[in-house]
């Protein structure tokens, strides 16, 4: 584990202009305005963001910069975005809307070069390569893309090599299997992306409770991300940072 605090990271999916969640990436609810919900998060206590504009690279589409701005005036902490991120103008424009990090995932996966690319032209520590996994019925574990519509025919661990080696700054792993269950974060799997990669591994599917990203944590990933807990007020950040203090997590308080 590293000396470095863990980090807890709202998710905000992004449709329509508004904050949405689902489960296993289908049926989703409605959760509020993300100029609101950002500030509300930025005052109580998260250490950084992630504004996913879901819908943005099926529908070959830009993410909303003029969302973006708005919530990179309202908060304070840093902030990543991600969603039919397809070219190095594309990065440009987000990090001067106001943005520190993106993250890629349809594009990456599309033309692996772009990441180096990206990493060259505005450094590895805001390169965030999102991967969106499932187990395959033969029980590989596939990479998917366009919001978990399409199997690239990728495979986890060789993508995530990969992706380091390209220059990709941190990994942010989600299980489509775990996706809004609240069942727990797909455990199995972030091990073997933690022992196949040196990066810092964002978790993300799955949270349902307090000890769930604490067991994340206890296996070495480097942050936690989740949204329904949070969006809808099932647990304060606050609460779940003095908990993970309790038992020997280092988190900013």
């Amino acid at each position: 584990m590293t000396n470095l605090a863990k980090r807890i990271i709202p998710c905000l999916d992004i449709k329509d202009g508004r904050v949405v969640k689902g489960v296993n990436f289908i049926g989703l609810k409605d959760a509020g305005n993300p100029i609101d919900v950002a500030k509300r998060y930025n005052d109580s206590g998260a250490d950084e963001l992630v504004f996913l504009d879901i819908n943005a690279s099926f529908e070959g589409r830009k993410a909303t910069l003029k969302v973006i701005e708005s919530i990179a005036r309202q908060v304070f902490i840093p902030l990543s975005v991600g969603g039919g991120i397809a070219t190095l103008s594309d990065i440009s424009d987000l990090l001067n809307a106001g943005c520190d990090k993106v993250s890629l995932n349809s594009a990456a996966l599309n033309r692996p070069d772009f990441i180096n690319e990206a990493a060259q032209k505005f450094g590895s520590q805001c390169v965030v390569v999102a991967v969106d996994v499932k187990q395959r019925s033969d029980g590989s574990i596939g990479v998917f893309t366009h919001g978990g519509r399409k199997d690239s025919a990728r495979e986890m661990v060789s993508w995530l090599k990969e992706a380091q080696s390209r220059g990709a700054g941190e990994i942010l792993l989600t299980s489509m299997d775990s996706d809004g269950t609240k069942s727990g974060f797909d455990l199995s799997k972030l091990s073997k992306a933690l022992e196949s990669c040196n990066l810092p591994i964002i978790a993300s599917g799955g949270a349902g409770s307090m000890q769930h990203i604490l067991d994340a944590f206890e296996i070495g990933v480097d942050a936690a991300l989740a949204a329904s807990i949070f969006h809808y007020g099932e647990i304060e950040i606050m609460d779940l940072k003095h908990f993970l203090a309790q038992n020997g997590v280092k988190v900013r308080i």
